[in-house]
């Protein structure tokens, strides 16, 4: 409860067509889905994108490290608008070059504002960044690790659900039935340092054997903030259902139930602006269940329950000397920490290298609404017995349009 206390405590695509406005003119938390599906502008088709280019540079005392520079990614994003009711969005991501993926494509179906039909490969809302993940958006140039290793972002799955913004009592919400993340083909696919990261399915010829629920909330009736509390909740899916007969005396049925986990991840996240201040935070807990069955069949080391939280600090500070300055210089500061251990089954040892933290420092210079140049340092830290900490720094460009 003490991190939970803490993480609580610490405290859009304008381009994408000529008419499409990129400011949260109502408060919504906005993203470049949600920009295409509120476009007014009266073209039926709209195109946008963003993008980074990342250096990484490691540190350490015992060794040189290269750098990495790397094309981290670009991000074509398009919407169609059959007619006022009918849209469907769709994100193709290309990463480091080479890899080429659908992030996103769902039709979504107004019937009011309170009340939408959204169907397809949709991002999980769960945290900040999986959902608002544009590279201009936060501070840093590499997401979050909370937002990897606990949240493995960019989470998007197959499914449909429910949508729909109360204006009267200021809240969005989502509800949706998607397919589970996949535990195991061939072999396990989770693992204790980065917990169901390797599970994402992406809409891949995606396996299931049984639907998982996530749901979403975000209030923001108060000017400049924004309050999200999300949850997910169901079974990991596994080949081994497949063909499975449904009298299985032979073990089969055994071993399929091995290979399966069960999700309870609750996210609680706010972001505050005010004139040249702004702060965020977020909090992850997940609870698995059936884990000392699935390390035993699989020879995986998922922990039974995950922790993490960070907070954030950030100032314009070229609003010091510039009250109306277009640009902004943000220096920002965060603190998180993650344990993919915080609790093992009774019968595997606990890793102290899996409870980890990380300070992070830098700069954002917003040059233009929507293109940024990035700097960081970060410092990360582990409880493993004789662990020394390890430096990074970061550099990068970013864009929204």
């Amino acid at each position: 409860m003490k991190i939970i206390n803490l993480g609580i405590g610490m405290l859009l695509v304008g381009a994408l067509s000529a008419q499409t406005n990129k400011i949260d003119t109502t408060n919504q938390p906005l993203n470049s889905a949600q920009n295409v599906l509120n476009n007014n502008s009266g073209k039926k088709f709209t195109i946008g994108g963003y993008g980074q280019i990342d250096y990484n540079q490691g540190y350490n005392d015992t060794a040189r490290t290269n750098g990495k520079l790397d094309v981290h990614r670009m991000v074509i994003f398009m919407g169609y608008k059959f007619n006022d009711r009918v849209d469907f969005v769709t994100e193709v991501e290309f990463e480091h070059v080479k890899e080429v993926y659908v992030e996103q494509a769902f039709m979504n179906y107004r019937i009011n504002q309170a009340f939408n039909l959204k169907a397809g490969l949709m991002l999980i809302p769960m945290g900040i960044q999986n959902e608002y993940h544009e590279p201009t958006t936060f501070n840093g140039v590499e997401r979050t690790k909370v937002e990897s290793d606990l949240v493995p972002t960019t989470w998007r799955e197959l499914g449909l659900g429910f949508t729909g913004t109360l204006d009267g009592v200021s809240l969005k919400y989502q509800l949706y039935a998607v397919n589970g993340l996949l535990g195991y083909d061939g072999g396990g696919k989770f693992k204790g340092s980065n917990g169901f990261r390797k599970g994402r399915q992406k809409g891949a010829e995606s396996t299931i054997s049984s639907p998982n629920l996530s749901a979403k909330v975000d209030f923001y009736g108060i000017k400049g903030l924004k309050i999200g509390l999300a949850g997910y909740y169901g079974n990991t899916q596994s080949t081994l259902y497949d063909g499975l007969m449904h009298n299985d005396t032979t073990g089969l049925a055994e071993q399929a139930d091995s290979s399966v986990v069960g999700m309870a991840m609750v996210g609680f996240d706010v972001r505050y602006t005010y004139k040249a201040f702004q702060a965020r935070g977020q909090v992850i807990s997940t609870t698995v269940s059936n884990t000392a069955e699935y390390n035993a069949f699989t020879g995986k080391d998922l922990g039974s329950s995950m922790i993490g939280y960070y907070g954030e600090l950030g100032y314009d500070v070229l609003s010091i000397f510039k009250k109306d300055a277009k640009e902004k210089i943000v220096l920002f500061g965060r603190y998180e920490a993650w344990d993919t251990h915080a609790s093992v089954a009774s019968d595997m040892e606990k890793n102290d290298a899996y409870n980890r933290s990380a300070i992070t420092t830098g700069i954002t210079y917003h040059v233009a609404k929507g293109a940024a140049f990035k700097a960081d340092y970060q410092i990360f830290n582990n409880d493993a017995e004789g662990s020394m900490p390890s430096n990074q720094f970061n550099m990068g460009v970013a864009v929204w349009f």
